[in-house]
């Protein structure tokens, strides 16, 4: 098929780029007290609202490709949707699809790491988030194989569980961990967890931002270092009396024993299955398994590792799988680069592969180098809510200097402070971080107009937009006197607001889309660019005159 699109009535109108502002979690919420964007004080953002075309953005459920509507969009679905400008099956629709049809126990992976328990009298390990936030994976996909393996006759299943408290509840893991194990017990008594620990304390790095994290969960996982427990929910209990106050993503790693021994560290022969659909935080720890490391492993099983989907398409990582991943062809990358257009791509480390690796439909590296600039500010090491700032004053240098210095026409920008610390949970943090987002703003767009261009400012998924979980009756829920802390991402919608200087009404809202979610900025982009959106996108959100 030909990527050659036909030029429309708005093609020259401007001489700047398009320009794409993804404030990252950073959604329109109920006005409670827990809203920090409601709270925030952004004069630059209050002013685009009253004076410019602007609408809501679906950005969740079947909006952005996942099972239902009852279930939160994420960064990995959004930019995939914005980069692709059509919505496809996302990981957990296909992981659930291909968990109630049987296919995945049909499937060759499946098979192999079964076949390999069961030649070597060894044990099937099950490594991942422990949780159901629907994210990055799901416990019930989990209980599903482990009761497909007992069918099977695997003699020996051990769980590696990586306590969420981010895209669930943050102190909700003994919500997990007790049920469960008691459920495991049920199914065979060598059955058991074997190990865990925090999600952003062990294992679960991405984008190669702080590989000791996955260094300490290959020491928790495969050497069993740490202190050691009866059970995981015990781990949990205890963990949480030494450090008051911690929530679960940020527990230390712990081991389980049983008759005085790790109950099952990884070993020559295991099976290992990392049951993460979704790639960014799984490519680091597969790598550990079956590639190269910065960092000293001590010892190197020899295992049959697979993981849920393909992480890395690029580089095939892993090579054994359970789920095909979505096919996301014919993005706006490749569109823009047939037809001539200049791109730049900015973030800082935390969301870089959002706007690159997401957004080109899950493949790493330039479309082309020739017409492509990607930009990475490093991130800091630092929990997000000790500097709610984060790098946007350099990703915001980084864009300028670089607009200004070639010409570009269409660029990408994500601001991950709205999510990434409102993931920590804490709201005044949470609300200097979109206050330095609205900063930004007022930085960024006049350099904007200045070019003769043009800003599409939306988000991805909510997420500061509720700090505070809420009561039945819309209110705070209160824990200990407290309000209880969110850290999850949000179903609200997001913003889209049109930023264009030189506008002479040659273009109007569409009234026609209705429901319009992420997918449709796509081919309102090609629509300023004075380009004709191909017939498959989402419609554009603009009608030309």
């Amino acid at each position: 098929m030909s990527l050659s699109l036909t030029k429309n009535s708005f093609h020259g109108k401007r001489k700047g780029p398009v320009v794409v502002i993804v404030m990252d979690g950073v959604g329109i919420g109920p006005a409670y007290p827990g809203n920090a964007v409601a709270a925030a004080r952004k004069p630059v953002l209050d002013r685009l609202m009253a004076t410019c075309p602007n609408i809501t953005l679906r950005a969740h459920g079947t909006a952005v490709g996942m099972p239902s509507d009852a279930d939160m969009g994420n960064s990995e679905v959004g930019h995939n949707a914005l980069g692709a400008g059509r919505v496809f099956d996302q990981g957990a629709k296909l992981v659930a699809n291909a968990i109630s049809s049987g296919e995945l126990f049909q499937g060759a992976g499946w098979n192999e790491v079964v076949a390999n328990a069961l030649a070597k009298k060894s044990t099937l390990h099950f490594l991942g988030l422990f949780s159901d936030g629907n994210v990055h994976s799901h416990i019930d996909h989990l209980k599903a194989m482990i009761v497909a393996a007992k069918k099977a006759g695997v003699a020996k299943v051990a769980v590696h569980a990586l306590l969420d408290g981010r895209d669930v509840g943050e102190t909700s893991a003994l919500d997990y961990t007790k049920p469960f194990e008691a459920w495991l017990a049920g199914i065979d008594p060598n059955y058991g967890i074997a190990s865990g620990g925090g999600r952003m304390q062990i294992t679960m790095d991405r984008y190669d931002a702080d590989w000791s994290m996955v260094e300490r969960g290959w020491h928790t996982h495969v050497l069993a270092e740490g202190p050691r427990f009866p059970s995981a929910s015990a781990a949990v209990e205890a963990l949480r009396l030494q450090k008051p106050g911690v929530i679960d993503q940020d527990l230390p790693a712990f081991i389980v024993e049983r008759g005085g021994q790790p109950f099952a560290p990884v070993v020559d022969g295991d099976s290992v299955v990392f049951f993460n659909f979704r790639g960014d935080r799984a490519i680091e720890i597969s790598k550990a398994f079956v590639g190269a490391v910065p960092f000293e492993r001590v010892r190197t099983p020899a295992v049959c590792f697979a993981g849920m989907m393909t992480y890395d398409g690029d580089t095939n990582l892993p090579a054994r799988i359970l789920v095909k991943p979505p096919v996301i062809d014919r993005v706006l990358g490749e569109y823009l680069v047939a037809n001539g257009v200049r791109q730049l791509a900015v973030s800082e480390t935390q969301k870089y592969g959002h706007v690159t690796y997401f957004w080109n439909g899950n493949r790493s590296g330039y479309l082309d180098a020739h017409s492509e600039t990607y930009i990475e500010v490093p991130s800091d090491r630092v929990s997000f809510d000790q500097r709610p700032w984060m790098k946007a004053a350099e990703v915001t240098d980084a864009v300028i200097a670089e607009l200004n210095a070639k010409p570009y026409g269409f660029c990408r920008i994500n601001y991950p402070n709205g999510d990434m610390v409102g993931h920590t949970g804490v709201f005044e943090a949470a609300r200097i971080g979109v206050e330095v987002v609205d900063l930004m703003l007022g930085r960024l767009l006049p350099e904007i107009a200045k070019l003769g261009g043009i800003a599409l400012i939306t988000a991805d998924h909510g997420n500061a937009d509720e700090m505070y979980e809420m009561d039945k009756k819309g209110g705070v829920k209160m824990e200990n006197g407290k309000p209880k802390a969110k850290t999850s991402h949000t179903l609200n919608p997001v913003p889209f607001i049109i930023y264009d200087p030189g506008f002479q009404g040659e273009y109007a809202l569409d009234t026609t889309v209705t429901k319009p979610g992420l997918a449709n900025v796509t081919g309102t982009v090609l629509t300023l660019l004075g380009l004709n959106p191909p017939v498959e996108y989402e419609k554009s959100v603009i009608a030309l005159a």
